[in-house]
C-alpha cells in the first residue's frame, strides 16, 4: 500500500516540478512536501465528484498556501476534473491559462476560492464551515454533511488574519473544519526561526482547537490523524512536519526550494532519488488510472445523496431563489410606505429600517458586525444570533475582527447562494481591504455596511473620520461603492447590492441625521444610473453641482441660495461612481455636460471627482485629516458650508 501511495504522491510531485520548470517560475517546494498528505486525504477521506465540481454536499478543499498552486492543479487533473487538462498544466503561469500562479476562483472548476495573499484561505475556510453548519440545521444531515479542509503554511499562520479567523472558528466550535498545517519551518527569507518562535500547540489550545502532530511523510500517521478528526466536536489542526522540496538532494529543507524552479540538473537528481524514470509530464497509465478511480468514487456518492436531496429539492431551491425575490418585493413596499412619513434620520438608521422589513421572514441573508452592532444598525429584532450551541440563526457577532469578518463573508458567499453582509466603520475598511479586493476579483455578492462615513461622525476625531477611504475603495475594479443621500436612496442602494450577483458592494452610511431629499415615491430605482438630477432652479442653468451622501442636502441648500442671486443651477446626486461610469455616453453627457461650470461636494478626498468636473471645475472636499469636535463645527472649520462654497462659485463663474 505504501508503494502505491508513494507512486500517487510522486505523480503530484513531478507534475508540479515539471510545470514550474517549464514556466521557469513558481513554487515547487510546497507541492513536493505536502504530496503525501493530500494523497491520503483525497484517496481515503475527501468527498468530491469531478463530474460535478459544484455538488452542494462536496467537501471543500481550500489551498490557503496559494503559492503551492501546482499541488491543487495536479490533484484536479489526476482525479479527472475537466477544467484542468495536461495542456493547461504545461501552460502553468502563462497568459489565460487556468493554471495561474496562484489559484483563481472559477465556478464549477474545483478551484473553490482565490488564494495567494497568505491567511485569506483560512478565513474563507471558516466561512465555508459556518455555511455548512447553517445549512445542515436548515436542511438536515442527509442533505448537508460535509467538511472543509484547508491547507496552510507557516506564512499563513504568521499573518494576522489567521489569528482572527482561527479564534472565531474555535469560539464557534466548527467541528467540520480541519486545517492541514504544512509545518516545514521554511519561508522565503530562510528558516522561520528568523522571525517566529510560536508554540503552535499552545496557540491552538488557546483557540479551543484540537491539535495533532504527525510526520507528514508517514502514511500511517497521516491516515490515523485524518481518521481521528472525522467525528471531532471542535475544529482540528493537523500539524504535518514536512520537508519542503521533499526528494531534492541539494534543496530539500531549504528556502531555495520555496519560490524558484529547482533547475534541470537538480530535477534529474530528484528523479533518480525518487525512482521516477518518466519524462516530463508523463504519468504512467497505471498511476493515472488509480487516481481516476479515486475521483470516480464521488459519482456514486453523489448519486446516493441525490435520493435524499430529491425529497427536499424544492425546499432548497425555495430558500435560495424565492426568498430573494420576496426580499426585493418587500423592499419596494417598504420604500413606498416610509415615504409617507419621511423623517430626518441617519442613513445607518435607514438601513436598519430596511433590514427590519427584509428579515421579517427567513431568507438567505446572513448578517453580522465586527463588534459594532449597535453603531452599524445591522441587527434587527428578527435576527437570531449564531453561536456554538445553535446554528439556527442568521447573525454573526464577529468580534473585533474586521479582516476575518470580510474573509469569512467571502467563504459564506462562495459556499452556495448565501448573501452575507457585515458591518464596521468606514475608516476600518483599511483593515478589510485585502478581503474586499478578493471579493471583487472573485465576483462575489458580499455587502459591507460601513457607517460613520465622514467627518460627520464628529467628536471621535481624525482617527475615526474617513477621508481618503472612499477614493481608495472606488479605485478597486468591480466594487460598487454606494453613498446614499437619504432613506429612499439607502433602500435603492441596498436593492442594487442585492441584485448585483457578481459584484460586492459597500454601503457608506452616515452617523448623523440628514434630511430627506426624495419626497415622492417612484418605482424606478434612480440610483441604478449611479447619478441623477435631483433638484433644479431653472430651465436655463449655468452651474452643475455634484454631491453624494449627506452633502446632497448641502448642495440643494447652495442651489437655493444661488438662485436668489440669479445664478441658476442643478444638483446631481451621485450615490455610485461605478454605475455612473457604466452609463451611455448620451446619459453622461446629459448629466455632466449641460453647463460649462461644474463643482463637486463630498466630505472626503477630492481626486475621484475630478474626472467629472473638468479643468474649470471646483472640488470641495478635504485634503487633510479631520478634527475632534461636534460635526457641524468641523464642517464649518474645513470650509464645507454654503457661505464658503457660494463665495468661491461666484468667483468661478465671474
Amino acid at each position: 500500500m505504501n508503494k502505491l501511495n508513494k507512486e500517487l504522491s510522486n505523480a503530484i510531485r513531478f507534475l508540479s516540478i515539471d510545470a514550474v520548470e517549464k514556466a521557469n517560475s513558481g513554487h515547487p517546494g510546497m507541492p513536493m512536501g505536502m504530496a503525501d498528505v493530500v494523497t491520503v486525504l483525497f484517496k481515503n477521506f475527501i468527498k468530491f465528484n469531478p463530474k460535478n465540481p459544484s455538488w452542494l454536499n462536496r467537501d471543500r478543499f481550500v489551498l490557503s498556501a496559494g503559492h503551492g498552486s501546482m499541488l491543487l492543479y495536479s490533484l484536479l487533473y489526476l482525479t479527472g476534473y475537466k477544467s484542468i487538462s495536461l495542456s493547461s498544466i504545461k501552460k502553468f503561469r502563462q497568459l489565460n491559462s487556468i493554471c495561474a500562479g496562484h489559484p483563481e476562483y472559477l465556478p464549477n472548476s474545483g478551484i473553490e476560492t482565490t488564494t495567494g495573499p497568505l491567511g485569506q484561505g483560512i478565513a474563507n475556510a471558516v466561512g465555508f464551515a459556518i455555511a455548512e453548519e447553517l445549512l445542515e440545521k436548515k436542511f438536515g444531515k442527509k442533505i448537508i454533511s460535509h467538511k472543509t479542509y484547508v491547507l496552510a503554511g507557516d506564512g499563513c499562520l504568521m499573518e494576522g488574519i489567521s489569528h482572527e479567523a482561527l479564534s472565531l472558528a474555535g469560539h464557534l466550535k466548527l467541528k467540520n473544519l480541519i486545517l492541514l498545517f504544512d509545518n516545514n519551518s521554511i519561508s522565503i527569507d530562510g528558516p522561520t526561526h528568523l522571525a517566529v518562535s510560536d508554540n503552535f500547540k499552545k496557540r491552538f489550545d488557546g483557540y479551543n482547537w484540537n491539535f495533532i502532530e504527525i510526520d507528514g511523510h508517514n502514511y500511517k500517521q497521516i491516515f490515523k490523524a485524518l481518521k481521528r478528526v472525522q467525528n471531532s466536536k471542535k475544529p482540528t489542526v493537523i500539524s504535518c512536519k514536512t520537508k519542503i522540496g521533499y526528494g531534492s538532494p541539494n534543496k530539500a529543507g531549504t528556502a531555495s526550494a520555496h519560490g524558484s524552479p529547482l533547475g534541470k540538473e537538480e530535477v534529474q537528481l530528484v528523479r533518480k532519488k525518487l525512482n521516477w524514470s518518466y519524462q516530463p509530464f508523463i504519468i504512467p497509465k497505471k498511476i493515472i488510472n488509480e487516481w481516476k478511480e479515486i475521483g470516480a468514487k464521488g459519482y456514486s456518492l453523489e448519486s446516493k445523496w441525490k435520493k435524499s436531496f430529491k425529497k427536499k429539492k424544492s425546499l432548497v431551491n425555495k430558500f435560495f431563489k424565492t426568498s430573494f425575490d420576496l426580499m426585493l418585493n418587500r423592499l419596494n413596499r417598504e420604500k413606498k410606505k416610509l415615504l409617507k412619513n419621511n423623517p430626518s434620520i441617519a442613513t445607518r438608521k435607514s438601513s436598519e429600517l430596511l433590514l427590519n422589513s427584509l428579515m421579517l421572514k427567513k431568507n438567505n441573508l446572513i448578517g453580522g458586525s465586527a463588534d459594532l452592532t449597535g453603531s452599524n444598525n445591522t441587527k434587527t429584532k428578527f435576527h437570531k444570533v449564531i453561536n456554538s450551541k445553535s446554528f439556527y440563526g442568521n447573525y454573526i457577532h464577529y468580534g473585533i475582527r474586521e479582516h476575518a469578518m470580510c474573509g469569512v463573508m467571502n467563504g459564506l458567499a462562495l459556499h452556495s447562494n448565501l448573501i452575507p453582509y457585515g458591518g464596521t466603520f468606514l475608516i476600518f475598511s483599511d483593515y478589510c481591504k485585502p478581503s474586499i479586493r478578493l471579493a471583487a476579483l472573485m465576483k462575489q455578492r458580499v455587502i459591507y455596511v460601513m457607517t460613520h462615513d465622514s467627518i460627520g461622525l464628529g467628536e471621535d476625531g481624525p482617527t475615526h473620520q474617513p477621508i481618503e477611504q472612499l477614493s481608495g475603495l472606488r479605485s478597486i475594479p468591480n466594487l460598487n461603492v454606494f453613498r446614499p443621500a437619504d432613506t429612499t436612496e439607502t433602500f435603492e442602494c441596498w436593492q442594487l447590492s442585492l441584485e448585483n450577483e457578481n459584484t460586492p458592494s459597500i454601503l457608506a452610511l452616515t452617523r448623523q441625521k440628514i434630511n430627506p431629499v426624495r419626497k415622492e415615491y417612484i418605482k424606478e430605482n434612480k440610483c441604478s444610473n449611479g447619478a441623477y438630477e435631483i433638484f433644479r432652479t431653472n430651465n436655463n442653468i449655468e452651474l452643475t453641482i455634484l454631491a453624494s451622501g449627506s452633502e446632497v442636502n448641502l448642495a440643494i441648500e447652495i442651489s437655493h441660495k444661488l438662485a436668489t442671486q440669479n445664478i441658476y443651477s442643478k444638483v446631481i446626486s451621485v450615490p455610485c461612481h461605478e454605475l455612473l461610469d457604466k452609463q451611455s455616453a448620451n446619459y453622461k453627457k446629459k448629466i455632466l455636460n449641460e453647463t460649462e461650470y461644474k463643482i463637486s461636494i463630498e466630505a472626503g478626498s477630492t481626486d475621484c471627482w475630478k474626472k467629472y468636473i473638468g479643468e474649470k471645475g471646483l472640488s470641495f472636499g478635504i485634503e487633510d485629516f479631520g478634527k475632534s469636535a461636534p460635526y457641524k463645527d468641523i464642517f464649518k472649520d474645513l470650509g464645507l458650508t454654503s457661505e464658503n462654497i457660494i463665495k468661491k462659485v461666484k468667483q468661478l463663474i465671474k
